[in-house]
C-alpha cells in the first residue's frame, strides 16, 4: 500500500514524463466519455417544440412554464372544428335509458341530411356517471361534468329546484367553453336535427343567434328566444354576457335561466354589451310552439311547449317518422301531405298556441 502512494506521487511531481501524460489522458478520456455520450443521447431525444428557457428557472430570467392540457380542454380541442367550433350537449341518466332521449337525438342525426358527420363534433356533457358510462360505451365523445351535493341522474321536471340548477351549472359550464376560446351550438337533447344547420346560421356580426319559440319577423327584436338551442362566438362580449348571464342566479327566484336572459335584454343588456344577437326564424329552426310549415326549410324541431319526458318522446318520433315519409326520396322531391304531423300530446294545434300567446 505504501509503494503504491509514493510511485502515485511520483506521476504527480513528474507531469511531462511519458507515464503520467498517458495516465492523464487516459483518466480524462474514462471521466469525458461518458458524458459525451449522454449528450449526444439527450440531443437526440430532445423534443424540438419545448423551449430551452425552460431550464433558465435557476437564473430566474426568460423563463418559461409549460402547463398541460386539462381534461376539459383535451375534450373540446379532440372534438372541435378547425375553426374551433363545436356542437354541446348536455346529458343525464334520464337521457340515456333504452330508447330514450339520446336514441332519438342520435338517429335525427343519423338519418338527417348532412348530418351524421356532426357527430364527430359533438361533445356530450354527462352530470351522472350512469350517462357519462353510457356515452362512453357508445363511443361517443363525452366530458363528465362533476356537482358536488347535487343529483342530476333523474328526469328533471320543468321550473323544479333540480331543472333550475342544471340549467345554471351548464350556463356556468358553457361560459367555461367560451373563456376557452371556442365557439358552440348548445342544443338540448329534445331537439331532432333534419339537416345541417351552419349553412343557415348567419355570419355578418352576430355574435350570438338563438332559437325561438314564436317569430314574428323581427330578428333583432325578439323576445321569445329559446335556449334550448343557439349559436355563440366566442370574444370577450360574449364571455361578459355569461358571465353577468350566471351572477343573476342568486337573485332570480322563480325563474329560470332563459327568463333571466329575457329580462336582461328587456334592461338593455345586450345593448350595454354591444351584443348583436339574432332571433332565428321558426320557419328553419321549429318547435311544437310554433311548428314550421315548410318541409324544404325546416332544419331543427324542439320539443318546446311540452313539460314531461314521455310526451316529449312519443311526439319527437311521429316527427321523425313524418320526417322519413315525407323525406324519402330527397329534399328536391319531398311533399308535405304529412307535414307537419298533428297527432301528439303536445304537438297539436300549434296555430292556436301561437296565436294565444302572441295576444
Amino acid at each position: 500500500m505504501e509503494r503504491s502512494r509514493k510511485r502515485h506521487v511520483t506521476f504527480e511531481l513528474l507531469p511531462f514524463s511519458i507515464t503520467g501524460a498517458i495516465s492523464y489522458r487516459a483518466t480524462a478520456f474514462i471521466v469525458v466519455a461518458p458524458l459525451l455520450v449522454l449528450v449526444v443521447i439527450y440531443a437526440c431525444l430532445w423534443p424540438p417544440g419545448v423551449p430551452t428557457a425552460f431550464f433558465r428557472l435557476q437564473n430566474g430570467a426568460n423563463t418559461t412554464e409549460i402547463t398541460p392540457k386539462d381534461e376539459l380542454e383535451s375534450a373540446l380541442e379532440g372534438v372541435a372544428m378547425e375553426n374551433r367550433t363545436l356542437i354541446i350537449a348536455i346529458l343525464n341518466k334520464a337521457y340515456v335509458e333504452q330508447n330514450a332521449m339520446l336514441d332519438l337525438f342520435l338517429q335525427s342525426l343519423g338519418e338527417g341530411e348532412d348530418t351524421e358527420f356532426l357527430i364527430d363534433h359533438l361533445l356530450f356533457v354527462a352530470v351522472d356517471q350512469r350517462a357519462f358510462n353510457r356515452c362512453r360505451t357508445l363511443e361517443l365523445h363525452c366530458y363528465n361534468l362533476v356537482t358536488e351535493g347535487v343529483d342530476f341522474s333523474k328526469e328533471v321536471f320543468y321550473m323544479s329546484d333540480a331543472f333550475n340548477n342544471m340549467m345554471w351549472r351548464r350556463t356556468l359550464f358553457l361560459g367555461d367553453v367560451l373563456r376557452r376560446g371556442y365557439n358552440f351550438i348548445f342544443t338540448d337533447m329534445d331537439v331532432m336535427w333534419l339537416r345541417n344547420p351552419f349553412s343557415q346560421l348567419y355570419r355578418d356580426g352576430e355574435y350570438l343567434q338563438m332559437s325561438s319559440d314564436f317569430y314574428y319577423g323581427k330578428p333583432f327584436d325578439n323576445s321569445f328566444f329559446n335556449t334550448g338551442f343557439y349559436f355563440v362566438t366566442a370574444n370577450n362580449k360574449t364571455i361578459a354576457l355569461f358571465d353577468e348571464w350566471y351572477a343573476w342566479r342568486n337573485n332570480s327566484k322563480g325563474m329560470k335561466d332563459q327568463d333571466v336572459l329575457q329580462k336582461m335584454k328587456r334592461e338593455g343588456a345586450f345593448t350595454r354589451l354591444g351584443l348583436r344577437v339574432r332571433a332565428l326564424e321558426t320557419t328553419y329552426f321549429s318547435g311544437f310552439c310554433q311548428m314550421s310549415q315548410d318541409l324544404r326549410k325546416v332544419i331543427t324541431v324542439h320539443a318546446n311547449c311540452c313539460a314531461s319526458m314521455k310526451a316529449k318522446l312519443i311526439d319527437l318520433r311521429s316527427v321523425l317518422e313524418a320526417w322519413k315519409v315525407n323525406n324519402s326520396n330527397g329534399t328536391s322531391n319531398a311533399t308535405t301531405t304529412a307535414w307537419p304531423p298533428v297527432k301528439g300530446i303536445c304537438l297539436h294545434d300549434t296555430a292556436t298556441k301561437h296565436t294565444a300567446t302572441k295576444h
